[in-house]
């Protein structure tokens, strides 16, 4: 899989668990212009915490369950994230993140979102975040609780895996 994606720079894959290739259309110009709004934010704090690594939608994880995903965001503790090789941080992270986030897109299905956050989840993800711009909602997903549904809420926070963490939503929306 690796060596398909680097002989296809072009093109965005990811894997199920199932080994199916998935082709990830790029997203349109609002979509990219949010991506990069909320991955400041998230810079931001990074910077200042110094407790993780924080990785952007062109970052492939090799999930536990032997699937390759990439997040819009994704945070992995220090710890965790030192513990891996170079070789293991130079190629597809062979390591489930702390959080995630996706950014739904007018090309990405809801219903398939919500399940490839439930994988999320199932590979040891403590917290993700679905946000659903159109419809002005977000999905909080944590690992032995139901999903959390908001509308229109004005700040997301990052709760103990991301401490000191608020996302200010009218940046999103």
């Amino acid at each position: 899989f690796y060596q398909l994606c680097r002989a296809n720079p072009d093109v965005k894959f990811e894997r199920n668990a199932k080994g199916e290739l998935l082709i990830m259309p790029p997203t349109g110009g609002e979509t990219g212009n949010r991506n990069f709004e909320i991955g400041i934010d998230f810079g931001n704090w990074n910077r200042q915490a110094r407790l993780g690594k924080l990785f952007d939608s062109s970052t492939c994880f090799k999930l536990p369950n032997g699937a390759n995903r990439s997040p819009d965001v994704a945070w992995i503790a220090i710890d965790r994230w030192n513990s891996l090789s170079l070789e293991q941080q130079r190629k597809f992270p062979p390591i489930a993140p702390d959080f995630v986030l996706e950014l739904l897109s007018p090309t990405d299905s809801l219903k398939e979102t919500q399940a490839k956050m439930q994988e999320y989840l199932e590979n040891s993800v403590r917290l993700g975040w679905l946000i659903d711009r159109d419809n002005r909602s977000v999905e909080i997903y944590r690992i032995d609780r139901s999903v959390e549904k908001r509308t229109e809420p004005k700040q997301l926070f990052g709760e103990d895996v991301l401490p000191e963490f608020g996302l200010e939503m009218q940046n999103v929306w």
